[in-house]
């Protein structure tokens, strides 16, 4: 062969190798953007790079894969719905103590479903594998519950805070169901 038919094979080699890496990386940054939804761009936004940003995402799926996650049995099911509707009714009487309620309602949620629950960020960082597109209301309501201690939130903060704690509930409560799945 001459050398110019073996530096054309070359760079045809070089070529595909280059296109099958681009399509590679375009596959596993769409597979992100689809698990994580929201927090896909949330964590490419705070992160260094959009590089670094889905190598924490990637970590965040082995560890989620590792966890001991359990669906819920429909009786657990129905008492966490009772005791939801109980917080509830705190909430007219004293809002301040019912969102704390509903936050520590939402960790016993996550722990009986499997998910570690020391520490906030690593609790973050857990749901977001499953539930990334409820984890905005997590935080909103996370951070008014923080200041609820201090008096330094409103009625109307301290509701909203509620409705983002149900948005999370919800979703833990039908163990992140799609249509088409059965409950136990």
């Amino acid at each position: 062969m001459s050398t110019g038919i073996i530096v054309a094979i070359v760079v045809v080699v070089v070529v595909l190798v280059a296109l099958a890496v681009i399509v590679r990386l375009a596959v596993r940054r769409r597979h992100l953007q689809e698990r994580f939804g929201p927090e896909y761009e949330r964590a490419v936004e705070a992160g260094d790079s959009r590089t670094a940003a889905e190598r924490d995402l990637r970590d965040r799926e082995q560890r989620h894969d590792d966890l001991d996650l359990k669906p819920l049995a429909s009786t657990a099911r129905q008492q966490y719905t009772q005791d939801w509707s109980s917080v509830q009714e705190h909430f007219v009487d004293r809002p301040r103590e019912a969102v704390g309620e509903a936050d520590q309602l939402v960790t016993r949620l996550m722990k009986e479903r499997g998910y570690p629950t020391e520490g906030y960020e690593q609790q973050v960082k857990d749901l977001s594998v499953e539930h990334g597109r409820t984890l905005e209301h997590y935080r909103a309501a996370h951070e008014v519950n923080a200041r609820a201690g201090g008096q330094q939130t409103t009625t109307e903060e301290l509701r909203g805070a509620m409705v983002h704690y149900r948005a999370l509930f919800d979703d833990l409560l039908t163990n992140g169901d799609r249509p088409g799945q059965q409950h136990t």
